[in-house]
């Protein structure tokens, strides 16, 4: 039974090791309890225990050499066991059996089987016994969610085989203790009628009420068979990046400035057959077909962020990153495409933040553990870059038919909305230019290349440009005067200029920061950074394009292919002012049969509820530390207006654990008067917010939690409004008030409450 729960957790493995590993997990725990029969009850479970050490170490040993994982055994070991659980249910489906992936799911099938083989087999108490491997298959279930095909089979065997321990579990009884088979045979005919009569009808009642409860639970039943099982990984947060790396495309004019520094290190070697390539198109202009760039010789792009929502001010990942192991899933290949194999090993030298390099498309990396975003077929490292990291990149590099650009049309819908996506405020001029550049050009690759050349023809790169790609910071660039810094940027400007224009005549695009090798291998300095914009065309997938105008060409003026509008287009102001603050944006157990032998009910009582109270001090520890984590991230990671925001967080979680929640409509101020009220009303009522009465006050227990309120309400208005302006020190001290003040309320509470207020799930899973 053990085994079939890890057939079902296997099917969201990337192969059948798993589930090798929880069968010889099963047949472990198993054989221990039944080859220690005859030791003493209480010796068993160390024994036991022990030989699940010596199997997890070999496991985790095992699965690390196969995926090639870095670090000593101890090292990985306490890693597995430190983030087995968040990783388990942040790793990319299929997961890939790693020490982090496997240890949670042997462990459980230990104990469970050893639970089950001491309670069933030594105890002979064998329904209880398979209450352990029951609730292991249905964690498994819960684990696996919709993630997986439909194996009924599974669970038909599973009943099967608790049917079949429970025959086997009552032996007849020897022949010195069988009874008559007819009991009632010495007794009088009235007697035995009247008995078999109470018998009838006890039998039929009991018919009765399996029918009625048959009746009242099928339909229940079945409405849920064709329903989508919940998933429990929407209540995990996956690996986030910083805003750092949210928007990598801000970093490009500090690269430029700097041309000279040292990102990283690259070493290319592409495999496959030779006719395969990777091809970047690049539209010569005047009708000419689009060119095609051999990779990976000079100029290898290697990407490093793929960004696809714009809000008007800031370009933004918008990647959800999975854990994931060595083998990446594999994309679904374009019709007609030619493939080729890159396999980069990459050194990190300056290079800062989470994102990880690698020639699209990724398919295998070792030598770093990484999380994966299947969408953008982008990379992170969780723990962050370092210098002198190394790892190893196999890339699947594939090259359609380009030449079927010029009829080729683009997606539409829901699946591409966020890639055509304008958000309101778009200047005037900027739309004009655009409808300009579609009135001769029908077809979605014409008006594509309308754009690049436009912008290569009249534009001039220059590595001194100022960061930005607001509305604003893109009207002047395109429309500023050329002797006040207009029209001119860094391949900044050029791209997402490229990508705007694009969605507002109908063109799903992307902005992809990156890097150029100039010889494929050897170092990648800040010159070679690159922004440039993608166009998702039909059949074809995501085509790069190139906006830049050649070297030593000089730009066209402005005026003589298209005069918009009169308009003033002032300099922007920096686009940290624009740039938007963060938004604090069961079925009761069988009843013991009679006892026949073997351990007593006190015995047995106390293990179970032994084995309960662990359980659940595993689930409070969970729940306590995942709390704590989500502090810790609230308070000390991010800018200050983040971490201000995080804090303020933390006051009105804490209002909403105390029974007082805080509207919608309050602003700041109010919310702070409201919870100085709660504080006052908790502390000299002596009874909780929500009318429970509580432990009385002691005269002079209020504490002077109002001004901190009130402070902390001043900082959140700074970062709302002002969030350029909030410095380190502020949201430090926003993190202190924040937790001054929870552990204020909380102090109110009874000894019960304060122990509930600590365990209480409700943080984790409240929506902002």
């Amino acid at each position: 039974m053990i085994g079939l729960a890890g057939a079902v957790l296997g099917g969201v493995y990337a192969d059948p090791l798993l589930s090798r590993l929880v069968l010889g997990a099963a047949v472990g725990s198993v054989g221990v309890s039944l080859a220690a029969r005859r030791l003493p009850s209480w010796l068993v479970a160390p024994l036991s225990v022990l030989a699940l050490f010596g199997y997890t170490a070999a496991a985790v040993r095992f699965t690390a050499q196969r995926a090639d994982l870095p670090g000593s055994l101890g090292e990985v070991a306490a890693d597995a066991a430190r983030n087995g659980i968040p990783r388990l249910l942040t790793a990319l489906i299929p997961v890939e059996p790693t020490p982090d992936t496997v240890i949670v799911p042997l462990v459980a099938a230990w104990l469970a089987g050893l639970a089950g083989a001491e309670v069933g087999v030594r105890a002979d108490r064998v329904l209880l016994g398979l209450t352990a491997p029951a609730a292991l298959y249905a964690g498994a279930l819960y684990v696996v969610g919709p993630n997986a095909d439909s194996t009924p089979w599974l669970t038909v065997a599973f009943a099967a085989a608790g049917a079949l321990a429970l025959a086997a579990g009552a032996p007849p009884a020897p022949p010195e203790h069988r009874r008559d088979p007819d009991p009632a045979a010495e007794l009088g005919p009235g007697v035995r009628a009247a008995m078999r009569a109470r018998t009838l009808a006890g039998t039929a009642l009991g018919v009765v009420v399996v029918l009625g409860l048959t009746v009242l639970v099928a339909p229940v039943v079945a409405r849920q068979v064709g329903t989508t099982p919940v998933d429990p990984r929407r209540y995990v947060q996956p690996p986030q990046v910083d805003s750092l790396d949210e928007n990598p495309l801000i970093r490009i004019s500090g690269w430029a400035l700097n041309p000279d520094q040292k990102l990283l290190d690259v070493a290319t070697v592409a495999g496959g057959p030779p006719a395969a390539s990777t091809a970047t198109p690049t539209p010569a202009g005047d009708g000419a077909e689009p060119a095609e760039e051999e990779g990976p010789g000079p100029g290898q792009r290697i990407r490093l962020a793929v960004l696809g929502d714009y809000d008007g001010v800031t370009w933004r990942v918008g990647a959800t990153y999975r854990n994931a192991g060595r083998v990446l899933p594999e994309p679904e290949p374009l019709p007609d495409s030619r493939v080729r194999q890159v396999v980069q090993q990459i050194t990190i030298d300056g290079l800062t933040g989470k994102l990880l390099p690698a020639v699209p498309t990724p398919r295998e990396v070792t030598g770093a553990r990484v999380a994966y975003d299947q969408e953008s077929g982008t990379l992170i490292r969780p723990e962050g870059l370092t210098a002198g990291l190394t790892y190893s990149v196999t890339s699947r590099q594939e090259s359609p038919d380009y030449s079927l650009l010029p009829s080729a049309g683009v997606p539409a819908g829901d699946e591409v909305a966020r890639f055509l996506r304008v958000e309101p405020g778009a200047p005037e001029q900027m739309q004009q230019l655009a409808a300009h550049l579609a009135e001769e050009n029908g077809a979605p690759y014409a008006r594509a290349d309308a754009i690049e050349r436009f912008l290569a023809e009249h534009y001039r790169v220059v590595a001194d440009a100022p960061s930005g790609h607001a509305y604003p910071n893109l009207n002047f660039f395109l429309f500023g005067p050329g002797n006040g810094g207009g029209q001119r940027g860094t391949s900044e400007q050029f791209a997402a200029s490229f990508a705007v224009l694009g969605r507002m005549i109908g063109l799903p695009t992307r902005v992809v920061v990156g890097f150029r090798s100039p010889t494929g291998t050897g170092p990648v300095r800040g010159a070679d950074a690159l922004a440039w914009p993608e166009v998702l065309f039909d059949g074809l997938g995501w085509v790069a394009f190139d906006p830049l105008p050649k070297p030593n060409t000089r730009p066209k003026p402005v005026e003589r292919d298209f005069k918009p509008e009169p308009e003033d287009p002032t300099p922007p102001p920096d686009e940290a002012s624009q740039t938007p603050a963060a938004t604090p944006s069961g079925t009761p157990g069988p009843q013991a049969a009679p006892d026949r032998g073997g351990l007593g009910t006190p015995v047995l009582v106390g293990g179970g509820i032994g084995g309960l109270l662990l359980l659940l001090a595993g689930l409070a520890t969970l729940i306590v530390g995942m709390r704590r984590g989500m502090r810790r991230r609230r308070l000390t990671e991010g800018p200050p207006a983040q971490r201000i925001a995080g804090a303020w967080r933390e006051v009105t979680d804490a209002l909403r654990l105390a029974g007082r929640p805080v509207p919608d409509h309050l602003a700041a101020t109010e919310v702070a008067e409201h919870a100085r009220s709660t504080l006052r009303r908790a502390a000299e009522a002596g009874r909780a917010p929500d009318g429970v009465p509580e432990q009385p006050v002691r005269p002079g227990a209020l504490r002077p939690a109002a001004p901190a309120v009130d402070d902390l309400a001043a900082l959140v208005n700074l970062a709302a409004f002002a969030p350029g302006n909030a410095t380190d020190d502020q949201a430090r001290r926003a993190g202190e008030l924040a937790v001054a003040y929870a552990a204020e309320l909380r102090a109110d509470r009874p000894w019960w409450r304060r122990l509930l207020w600590s365990l209480h799930p409700g943080p984790l899973r409240w929506r902002r």
